[in-house]
C-alpha cells in the first residue's frame, strides 16, 4: 500500500536544482519507494547497492560502473561504495543538468560525510522518516507544526480527533510502512529489523565487536527515551566504557534511529544543563525494545508518559524533515529544577511547547513558561500537547492542543 508522502513536492523541487539528490534515513522508511514514485514516469536506470556483484563494480571500477547504469539513475544504499562519489561529480560537472544523480542512504557515518564532501554544492540533502501521523492521514500538504491562531484554526479543520487507545495502537505499532500499513506481527516485524540493522549495517560498516553487548546498549537507551542522557549511568548498565558508549550514541544518531536534542543556550542563561535529552525517532521500535507486548500494556505501564513525550517530539521532527526544513528544536531545563519540554524557534521567535499525557490540562502545567521571560527572546504562543478533542485556551497566550494535530 503506497501512501502519499509530504516529501515528494520538495524532493522533486529540490532536483530541479541539484545535478544528486540524496535521501538520507533508516532502514524500511520508504526512500527507496519515495524515490520509484517521484521518478515514475521517467525512463531512469535503477541499481542498489545492497546487490553485492553491482557493489563491487561500483568499488572497483566506477568509471564502468557509470557506464552499465549512466545518468539518469537511482543508486540505493549509496554508502556502501564512497569510491563512486568523484566520478559522481566528474560526470555532474561535465553535464551540468539537475535530477542526475538520486541517490539514498541508511548509514551516514565516514561514508555520508565523505559523499557530502565530495558533492558540495552539488548534492540536496534530504531526510525521510517512517510515516507521519499527518502522511497517515492523507494530509501531506500538513505545515511543520507551531501554535499559532492560524495553525490551530486550520489543524481543526483538517484533522479528526484520536481516542486515548487508538492513539496507543499506532505509538505502539510504530511509523515504519511496511508495519504502520499492514497487520505484521509486531514481534516478526522489528526482531526482523534489528537483525538486518545490526548484522547488515552495524557489523558491516562500523566493525562493533560484541553485537550481544551492542544489542543490550540499544534496549537500554531505548528504556531512557525522553529522559536526560546519563553517559556513566548508560555505561554502568551495559557494562561498557565511556568512549564505547558515546561511539554507539553515534551510530544510533547518524543511522537515524535516535534524536539527541540539546539544551537551549544563550548568553544570558549560564545556569542551564548542558546534557542532551535522547529520544527514539521510532516508537514502535521502542516499545519492542523495551518489551510491551501491547499497546494496552504500553498505555497503562510505566513508559507510558515517555512514550506519549517520544511519540509527539517525532511527529514534530518529521514535519519538518518531511517539508525540506532543519528544525530548530530545543529544551529547557536549568539548575533550579525548572524545565520546559521543548522550544521550538522561527524567524528568531521562541515557542514553548509542554508535551503531557493527559485529558484534563491545567493552566499550572504550563506554569515554567513564565521563566522565558528572563532570556530577553521574542516569545510566541505556547502549547500544551495532550489527549483533548480540540484546542482550548490555557491562558492567554497557551492553548491545550491535540497531539493529532501534529
Amino acid at each position: 500500500m503506497f501512501v502519499e508522502r509530504t516529501l515528494t513536492s520538495p524532493l522533486l523541487e529540490t532536483a530541479r536544482h541539484f545535478p544528486a539528490v540524496l535521501v538520507t534515513g533508516p532502514r524500511q522508511v520508504g526512500k527507496t519507494t519515495l524515490l520509484d514514485h517521484c521518478l515514475a514516469e521517467k525512463k531512469v536506470h535503477r541499481v542498489s547497492l545492497d546487490s553485492i556483484p553491482d557493489r563491487e563494480l561500483a568499488t572497483r571500477d566506477p568509471a564502468l560502473f557509470l557506464q552499465r547504469y549512466p545518468p539518469p539513475v537511482l543508486i540505493d544504499e549509496v554508502q556502501y561504495a564512497p569510491g563512486l562519489f568523484p566520478y559522481l561529480k566528474i560526470e555532474a560537472d561535465r553535464r551540468q543538468t539537475g535530477g542526475l544523480f538520486w541517490l539514498t542512504g541508511s548509514q551516514q557515518f565516514e561514508l555520508m560525510k565523505n559523499l557530502s564532501e565530495t558533492l558540495a554544492g552539488r548534492v540536496g540533502i534530504l531526510k525521510l522518516q517512517g510515516l507521519s501521523q499527518a502522511e497517515l492521514a492523507g494530509r501531506t500538504t500538513a505545515p511543520a507544526f507551531l501554535p499559532t491562531a492560524e495553525a490551530l484554526r486550520q489543524a481543526e479543520r483538517t484533522t479528526a480527533p484520536v481516542a486515548l487507545m487508538p492513539l496507543y495502537e499506532r505509538i505502539w505499532r510504530g511509523s515504519f510502512p511496511a508495519i504502520a500499513t499492514s497487520d505484521v506481527s509486531h514481534d516478526v516485524f522489528y526482531s526482523s529489523y534489528l537483525q538486518t540493522y545490526i548484522q547488515r549495517d552495524v557489523r558491516d560498516l562500523t566493525r562493533v565487536g560484541d553485537e550481544g553487548t551492542f544489542l543490550r546498549f540499544v534496549r537500554a537507551a531505548a528504556a531512557r527515551s525522553g529522559q536526560l542522557l546519563n553517559m556513566a549511568d548508560l555505561a554502568r548498565d551495559v557494562e561498557a566504557d565511556a568512549k564505547t558508549i558515546k561511539h554507539w550514541l553515534s551510530i544510533l544518531e547518524t543511522s537515524g534511529l535516535i534524536y539527541l536534542m540539546e539544551p537551549y543556550h544563550s548568553n544570558l542563561t549560564k545556569r542551564l544543563v548542558k546534557a542532551p535529552k535522547l529520544y527514539f525517532l521510532d516508537t514502535g521500535l521502542c516499545s519492542f525494545l523495551t518489551r510491551w507486548t501491547s499497546p494496552q500494556a504500553l498505555e497503562a505501564g510505566a513508559m507510558s508518559g515517555a512514550m506519549f513525550e517520544t511519540y509527539a517530539l517525532a511527529e514534530i521532527l518529521k514535519g519538518y524533515w518531511h517539508n525540506a526544513k532543519t528544525p530548530a528544536v530545543w529544551f529547557y531545563r536549568d539548575k533550579d529544577g525548572k524545565e520546559i519540554d521543548l522550544l521550538l524557534e522561527d524567524s528568531g521567535v521562541l515557542y514553548p511547547i509542554e508535551i503531557k499525557k493527559t485529558a484534563r490540562p491545567m493552566p499550572q502545567m504550563v506554569g515554567q513558561f513564565s521563566t522565558l521571560h528572563r532570556l530577553d527572546k521574542p516569545l510566541g504562543p505556547g502549547a500544551l500537547l495532550c489527549v483533548v478533542e480540540r484546542h482550548l485556551p490555557l491562558t492567554a497566550d497557551v492553548h491545550a492542543v491535540p497531539v493529532s494535530y501534529l
